[in-house]
């Protein structure tokens, strides 16, 4: 065995440091906490990912300790026989034999037992590293990558390039830039999907934390790690997340709160209630959303900019030129909602946003009843904030949002609503939602299963 240099601390202490960092705290104050600098602790967390590469349970009593071993070092170093030695420490004579046989360092050309080198041994030789199955199986791996990163194509198969990004430099979630448009399935949708596309294949199973596990942390090989590009959140290490507020605004009437919804909207049972909002961007650009409760299918409305927009100064109660102004609001969203059959558009869960002020008009045009949540109360369209959470991914926060095209997000909606998801037992959104398409046609069939 190598000569360890300067010993790891023990187990012991980065099992408290993994502790801390699961309490909360950051790494350099769990590493100030623990006893070790925090460059030490840095690294610590970057090499693992963000997650303990170690159990946090205390070992079970069958293994020696860290204490026990310094209690064998000034033992021996006072010549006292292995048999008292482990008369004292309460151990068998076997166990201390072998400890002092296996464990001793060697450097000085004999056997001279420390308490650092004989724990850095017993580390190592506990590590016992296993090769990644990514890095064995290449269909695996193939497979596994071409979900997570594949291109994004529209409905002919085309591929949309999507926006150019700039170099990865292995920073952990870089905010206000592009990212690359990809397929972009999370790591939980690839491994169940894996058992409806290879049912009786069994070289084809990963689980997703060993998919997390070969994107986070360093050495293991088995997936580029600027992979992490391709998560939702595009971080490269685990963190908490930062709770997005919810700042509703425009004022709406007693009829059409969220109280006054049918009750059969919060019965995922029954299709056709839908939730919507908007995705701002900058210079005053934005995306409509509108997500089915029961399918999840989504649909994304286009809002270009309107004729005059930077040219024309501003006008107070004027026009908004910016694309989402109440009637161009609901002019693009009346479009995307007749598309659909009458027994599918039967309410929508808004926002208190004043771009959908117009809803009155809205209703009578497409035959939807529009409802609006209650202030400060994103979880009572929890189906559309899912989405746009999923969405950011390809239309990030501080970036212009006017420059993409109707079919440019199209070909997103369609990558979007191709992923397998677990609350509709690893199905897509467009099987579930064709589901209900076939049974409109036929007669006499409910659509309430």
């Amino acid at each position: 065995m190598r000569s360890p240099g300067r010993p790891d601390p023990s187990r012991a202490v980065q099992r408290q440091f993994w502790r801390l960092i699961a309490a909360g705290i950051t790494s350099a104050e769990a590493a100030l906490e623990v006893g070790v600098s925090v460059p030490v602790g840095t690294r610590w967390f970057r090499h693992a990912g963000g997650m303990a590469p170690i159990s946090l349970a205390e070992p079970a009593g069958r293994y020696l300790s860290f204490e026990e071993r310094e209690e064998i070092a000034l033992l021996r170093a006072r010549q006292v026989g292995v048999r008292e030695i482990a008369r004292r420490i309460g151990r068998d004579p076997g166990t201390i034999s072998r400890e002092l046989r296996r464990n001793a360092a060697t450097r000085s050309g004999t056997l001279e037992y420390r308490a650092l080198v004989a724990q850095w041994k017993a580390q190592q030789a506990a590590k016992r590293p296993k090769t990644a199955r990514l890095a064995t199986n290449d269909r695996l791996r193939e497979y596994v990558q071409e979900r997570l990163a594949g291109n994004v194509r529209r409905p002919d198969g085309s591929i949309v390039v999507g926006p150019e990004p700039p170099a990865w430099k292995g920073l952990n979630k870089p905010h206000r830039q592009d990212r690359r448009w990809v397929t972009a399935w999370s790591p939980e949708q690839i491994s169940h999907r894996l058992k409806v596309d290879f049912p009786d294949d069994e070289s084809m199973r990963i689980s997703h934390e060993a998919i997390y596990q070969s994107l986070f942390i360093q050495g293991r090989g088995a997936l580029k790690r600027e992979l992490v590009t391709c998560l939702r959140t595009g971080r490269a290490l685990r963190r908490p997340r930062a709770r997005a507020q919810n700042r509703p605004q425009g004022h709406v009437t007693a009829d059409v709160v969220f109280s006054e919804r049918p009750a059969e909207a919060a019965d995922r049972a029954v299709p056709g209630h839908w939730e919507g909002d908007l995705i701002i961007g900058t210079g005053r650009s934005a995306i409509g959303t509108i997500v089915e409760r029961k399918s999840r299918s989504t649909l994304l409305v286009h809002l270009p900019r309107l004729e005059g927009y930077g040219e024309i100064p501003p006008v107070k109660n004027g026009p908004a030129l910016g694309g989402y102004g109440a009637i161009a609001m609901n002019a693009a969203l009346t479009a995307s909602m007749t598309k659909l059959p009458e027994q599918l558009r039967k309410t929508l869960t808004w926002d208190r946003g004043k771009e959908l002020s117009a809803h009155a008009q809205f209703a009578i045009e497409t035959g939807t009843k529009v409802f609006f949540a209650d202030p400060h109360s994103p979880w009572q369209r929890p189906t559309n904030e899912n989405t746009n959470g999923l969405l950011r991914q390809y239309f990030p926060k501080g970036t212009d949002l006017s420059r993409w095209s109707a079919e440019d997000l199209e070909a997103v909606a369609l990558a979007l609503n191709n992923r397998p998801r677990k609350s509709l037992d690893w199905r897509t959104p467009a099987e579930v939602f064709e589901e209900q398409l076939r049974s409109l046609e036929q007669p006499g069939v409910a659509t309430t299963g």
